[in-house]
C-alpha cells in the first residue's frame, strides 16, 4: 500500500464487558467515528490461526507436538519423571526487530475492539500498553521500538528498560504520566485500566486502540497483524509472524518422543492472598501442551482459567511438575514455601522438588519470543 492511502485494520472481537462498558458507551472522541465497513478496509486482525502453536485433530481437540530430529528421546535422556529438584527456564529477552525503523504508511483506520473505529495518522510517539507486555513486544520486533515513549510493568526486555513506567500497579494506567508523554497513539486492551483512564486519554484527542485481550499461541498471527496493521507496516507483520511461525514450529519438537506425557500444574501465587492452580483458557495450559506434557487442571475437570489451590484437587491432579512465575515464587519464600501450599508437598512434584521457574514477563507473553519461551521451557523441564 502507498503512503497516504487510508487503510482499515480490524483490531480483534470485542473485549470482555468491564473494558466494553468504560469504550462502547462513552462518547467517542473526534479520533472515534462509527464503524464504517469499507469494502477497501484491511482486515489486519483475523480468526485464531489453529496449529499454529498446537495441532489439533478434526474434533479441534490438541495433538501432542510432533517430535523432531533435535528432539530427546527416553531411551536417550531416561526418564523425565526421575530429575529431582528444582530449575529455572532461562530466555534471552533480547527482541530482535525485523527491520530497522520502517516507515509507517499512514493514516490508518483501525476498528478498535470496543467498538470505536480510529484513526491513526501519526505513529513517532507509540505507547502499547497491557498486562502482559505482548504489545510493546510486537512493536519492538516490527522496528518501531524507537518510537515507543513508555512501558507497562510487564515490558521487561533490555531495549524498553529505560522507558517511563505508565502502569504503576501492574494493572492500573496512569493517565497523568502518559498525557506528559504526548502519546501520538496508545495500543492497549482490556487485561489493564481502569476504562475511565482510557477514555480519559481519548478525550484528550489520543487515538486509542483497543485488541484482543485474550493469550494464546493459535492468537500469536492475529495479534501481530492487528499490530502492524495499525501501525500502518502490514509487510513487517507478515515477516515477523513467518520469523516467529518458524521458532515456534521448532520448539515444538524438543519435547521427547516415546515418552507417557508429563504431568503439569502452573501454579499463579502472589504471596499468601493469591495461590490458584491454572486451568483452561489460563495461557498456562497452552505452553505446557506446546512441551508435549498434560495440563493437569484441565485433565481433572477445572471450568475456569484459574481456580484456589486446594489440597484436594492437587492431590488429584498428581504433577509431576509444577510451573511457577519466578516472582511469584519468590513471594511465597522460594521452593520452602511452596511446599507450604495446599497438598502439594503429596505430589510427586513436591516430592521430589520438581518446580521449574520462569520470568514474569515471558511465560504468558504470546508473542514473537513464544518459540524461545517454549524451547527455554522444554530444555528446563526435560534436560535441566
Amino acid at each position: 500500500m502507498a503512503a497516504g492511502l487510508l487503510l482499515g485494520a480490524t483490531a480483534c472481537v470485542a473485549p470482555a464487558d468491564d473494558a466494553a462498558d468504560g469504550g462502547t458507551d462513552a462518547q467517542p472522541s473526534s479520533q472515534s467515528t462509527p464503524a464504517d465497513p469499507a469494502a477497501d478496509s484491511v482486515h489486519a486482525c483475523q480468526e485464531p490461526v489453529p496449529g499454529f502453536g498446537v495441532s489439533v485433530d478434526a474434533d479441534g481437540e490438541p495433538l501432542p507436538p510432533r517430535p523432531s530430529s533435535t528432539g530427546a528421546s527416553t531411551d536417550e535422556g531416561g526418564d523425565p519423571r526421575t530429575i529431582l529438584g528444582p530449575s529455572t527456564a532461562v530466555v534471552d529477552q533480547t527482541v530482535t526487530p525485523v527491520a530497522d525503523d520502517p516507515a509507517p504508511a499512514l493514516p490508518v483506520t483501525v476498528e478498535s475492539c470496543d467498538g470505536e473505529t480510529v484513526v491513526v495518522d501519526d505513529a513517532s510517539r507509540i505507547l502499547a500498553v497491557d498486562l502482559y507486555g505482548t504489545l510493546a513486544e510486537i512493536v519492538f520486533s516490527l522496528g518501531l521500538g524507537d518510537h515507543v515513549v513508555g512501558r507497562d510493568a510487564s515490558t521487561g526486555f533490555p531495549q524498553a528498560a529505560a522507558l517511563p513506567l505508565v502502569t504503576p500497579g501492574g494493572h492500573d494506567m496512569n493517565a497523568e504520566a502518559i498525557l506528559e508523554l504526548d502519546p501520538t497513539v496508545v495500543l492497549t486492551d482490556a487485561s489493564v485500566g481502569p476504562p475511565e483512564v482510557q477514555q480519559q486519554l481519548r478525550d484528550a484527542g489520543i487515538p486509542v486502540i483497543f485488541f484482543d485481550d485474550a493469550r494464546d499461541l493459535d492468537r500469536i498471527p492475529s495479534q501481530i497483524r492487528a499490530v502492524a496493521g495499525a501501525l500502518g507496516v502490514p509487510d513487517e507483520g507478515e515477516q515477523l509472524v513467518e520469523r516467529t511461525s518458524g521458532e515456534i514450529a521448532d520448539a515444538l519438537g524438543l519435547a521427547p518422543a516415546g515418552a507417557d506425557p508429563l504431568r503439569v500444574a502452573f501454579l499463579y501465587t502472589r504471596g499468601g492472598m493469591v495461590q490458584l492452580l491454572a486451568g483452561p483458557g489460563s495461557g498456562a495450559d497452552a505452553m505446557i501442551r506446546a512441551i508435549g506434557a498434560v495440563d493437569v487442571g484441565t485433565d481433572i475437570g477445572l471450568d475456569r482459567p484459574f481456580t484456589q489451590i486446594t489440597s484436594e484437587a492437587l492431590i488429584e491432579a498428581a504433577p509431576d511438575v509444577i510451573i511457577m512465575m519466578s516472582k511469584g515464587l519468590e513471594s511465597i519464600g522460594g521452593v520452602d514455601g511452596m511446599l507450604k501450599l495446599p497438598g502439594v508437598a503429596q505430589t510427586p512434584a513436591g516430592e521430589k522438588l520438581r518446580v521449574v521457574d520462569m520470568a514474569d514477563s515471558v511465560l504468558l507473553s504470546f508473542g514473537p519470543r513464544s518459540g524461545r519461551t517454549i524451547e527455554a521451557l522444554a530444555h528446563a523441564v526435560y534436560q535441566p
